[in-house]
């Protein structure tokens, strides 16, 4: 027994950097397909798209994945992509929003409406979970040993490049903008030697709720089952 069990230790912990693995390369993806749908699938002529490339590489994404995503964004694999947007209400009440990109509209809408309804969910109508969030440009520094970044001089920059606020934390700088100018922003922070861990226009929650303890794994299912559907690109929600 002892063997069996640790062999299913192993296993265990295998499953679970696995499914790290594909979250990290299912994000990278969508950054992917996201900076080379606004600048071009040319890393020489894109340093947005140059950025993500490399960060790819260093977390050891397949080539194919990525030339996958530069596929969908220039069309060159043939297929008609639609940028969808799910809402819906899962446990406790709380508001669920889903971007996916998809060339087969049937097949996304009913993989998403049966992930609602597994975790006691339900899928609502256009606008009728979106007017809770904030679409804002974010950044993320993630702060470690290695870091050495002065939180004064960080807030001075972010001004100074066009950035709304910054909020700090033991584990990370978050740096937030409007939208429209979140392109400029990165770019002269990166200037000035910045280099971020997340850089993406998100969906932020204008008033998130707390979720019951009896109901907190529910949503995290729900919300993994989600991430794990290749159509999907993104999920917000309003929980705290």
């Amino acid at each position: 027994m002892s063997g069996h069990s640790k062999w299913h230790n192993i296993q265990g912990r295998k499953n679970a950097q696995d499914a790290k693995r594909g979250k990290i390369f299912q994000k990278l993806s969508r950054d992917l397909y996201t900076v080379a749908k606004e600048g071009g699938a040319d890393p020489d002529s894109n340093a947005a798209l140059r950025l993500v490339m490399d960060k790819a590489k260093a977390a050891n994404m397949p080539k194919d994945n990525i030339q996958r995503a530069l596929d969908k964004a220039s069309g060159a694999d043939g297929a008609n992509y639609q940028e969808l947007r799910y809402e819906g209400y899962g446990p406790a009440g709380v508001g669920v929003v889903v971007d996916a990109l998809t060339d087969n509209t049937n097949r996304t809408a009913s993989s998403v409406r049966a992930s609602f309804k597994h975790f006691g969910g339900e899928l609502g109508t256009s606008g009728s979970v979106a007017f809770q969030f904030d679409r804002k440009g974010y950044l993320e520094i993630e702060r470690t040993e290695d870091t050495d970044i002065d939180e004064d001089q960080l807030f001075e920059d972010i001004i100074e490049a066009g950035a709304d606020d910054l909020k700090t934390f033991d584990d990370q700088f978050e740096i937030y903008t409007d939208p429209k100018v979140f392109k400029d922003v990165r770019a002269a922070l990166e200037e000035k030697g910045y280099d971020f861990d997340t850089a993406e226009v998100t969906m932020i929650a204008q008033n998130p709720v707390a979720v019951p303890e009896d109901k907190q794994e529910t949503l995290a299912n729900l919300v993994d089952e989600l991430e794990d559907n290749d159509d999907v690109s993104a999920v917000y929600t309003t929980a705290e």
